[in-house]
């Protein structure tokens, strides 16, 4: 008997879901003048501040068949170096050596960045073209993650563009009076232990992997 996959809750809501612009436009009304207008292909000496205050960046990206990829970068305020008006390099600090950010430029050759500026409301969105540059003379230029990173993600900017800070109001981020108790969510190291599914591994072990990992995050 040939067994019948049950549909996923997607599935179900893919069926009707918004199938174009136009029927999308429809649900929304026009965005403002100003919505369109601060859009720019340059950064200008305020937007070139907001990035030398960020200590963090998420990074986007997509391989060749479309999966996509979000991950966060971060380091001391300014990590991120400004080169000129149209180009920006974050350094490459250890992570997961994973490198899925990384194949995903190499592959298609575009990126996508959010700079977050902790205990603000402003945001700031960068995209455009990207590689991954292993030139020395650049790596030297970016060690304020500890030293010369292995490498460095370069975006050429296509579009600026600095978000208003509802999100960041709505939900209250930087407000610990409207943070959930810590005992809330579950720990990294249970989140990473019901992840591995390795009857073998102990809460403990990932403690101590996770805080080894933390003592030497530049090697």
């Amino acid at each position: 008997m040939t067994s019948v996959r049950a549909t996923s809750v997607f599935d179900s809501l893919r069926l009707d879901a918004v199938a174009d612009h136009e029927a999308l436009r429809q649900v929304y009304a026009l965005p403002s003048d100003g919505a369109v207008r601060k859009q720019m292909t340059e950064l200008t000496d305020q937007t070139r501040r907001l990035i030398g205050c960020s200590s963090l960046v998420f990074v986007a990206s997509v391989d060749a068949a479309g999966n996509c990829d979000v991950s966060p970068r971060g380091g001391p305020a300014g990590f991120v170096a400004v080169l000129d008006e149209r180009t920006v390099a974050i350094p490459d600090a250890t992570g997961n050596k994973r490198l899925d950010t990384l194949q995903n430029i190499v592959v298609t050759g575009r990126a996508g960045l959010l700079f977050v500026i902790p205990g603000r409301t402003t945001t700031l969105r960068l995209n455009g073209r990207a590689c991954v540059s292993t030139r020395p003379d650049l790596l030297s230029q970016l060690t304020a993650v500890g030293k010369p990173p292995a490498s460095a993600i370069v975006l050429e900017i296509e579009e600026v563009y600095p978000h208003c800070p509802k999100s960041l109001i709505r939900s209250g981020a930087w407000k610990p009076e409207q943070w959930l108790p810590a005992d809330a969510q579950p720990t990294s190291a249970e989140v990473t232990l019901a992840q591995m599914r390795m009857p073998e591994l102990t809460i403990a072990q990932i403690e101590q992997a996770e805080a080894d990992m933390m003592k030497y995050r530049y090697e």
